[in-house]
């Protein structure tokens, strides 16, 4: 077990941190995590009128390692409620993009450029071959190579083969304008 420091980092929270922190724990629309640490911090609150509970107590009540709780303590003292609550957040993505920039570039160019022999079009797998062929990647998923070429808006076998935005807005296109939609309810008669 850990130690336990009640004065190191207290918890001293006012009426309206308690007040939310008792709502959190209340609604049933908070996540479980956030709900454990809001009674972490209400449990260990120096004004509750028992007293604060001590880590030890606090983490057996709950089903938490102590140094969890300490955890928890630590970070309302020194960064605030907010924190304490929430999961921070990560710097860095877990694992790192297969396409960065300069894979995407060439991918770009791939797909812009004429197809391999005996083929209409670039299909995702045959980008994806392309780049591991290429020794750009060792190896990658079509779905990868799709959500890269979605996020430059180019499609391998659409009507525009460049990387960039089609010129005609969304709003002068021929299809938007024939389609009709209204929003008024419509009402039968009944026969008799």
């Amino acid at each position: 077990m850990g130690l336990f420091t009640p004065n190191q980092y207290p918890v001293q929270l006012k009426a309206e941190q308690r007040q939310s922190l008792e709502d959190i724990t209340r609604n049933g629309h908070a996540p479980a995590k956030k709900v454990r640490h809001a009674r972490v911090l209400l449990l260990g609150d120096r004004g509750r009128a028992d007293g604060p509970w001590p880590d030890p107590r606090i983490a057996e009540a709950l089903g938490m390692h102590v140094n969890t709780v300490a955890r928890i303590r630590k970070r309302f003292a020194l960064e605030g409620e907010r924190p304490a609550l929430e999961r921070k957040p990560r710097a860095t993505p877990p694992v790192p993009p297969k396409i960065d920039g300069r894979v995407e570039a060439h991918l770009i160019a791939l797909c812009c450029g004429s197809p391999p022999e005996g083929r209409a079009r670039w299909t995702l797998q045959l980008l994806a071959d392309e780049l591991g062929r290429r020794r750009l990647v060792t190896r990658v998923s079509a779905e990868a190579v799709r959500r890269a070429l979605k996020k430059t808006n180019c499609s391998p076998g659409g009507s525009s083969a460049g990387a960039s935005p089609s010129a005609t807005p969304p709003a002068s296109s021929p299809r938007w304008r024939r389609s009709s939609t209204c929003t008024l309810p419509t009402t039968r008669r009944r026969s008799r």
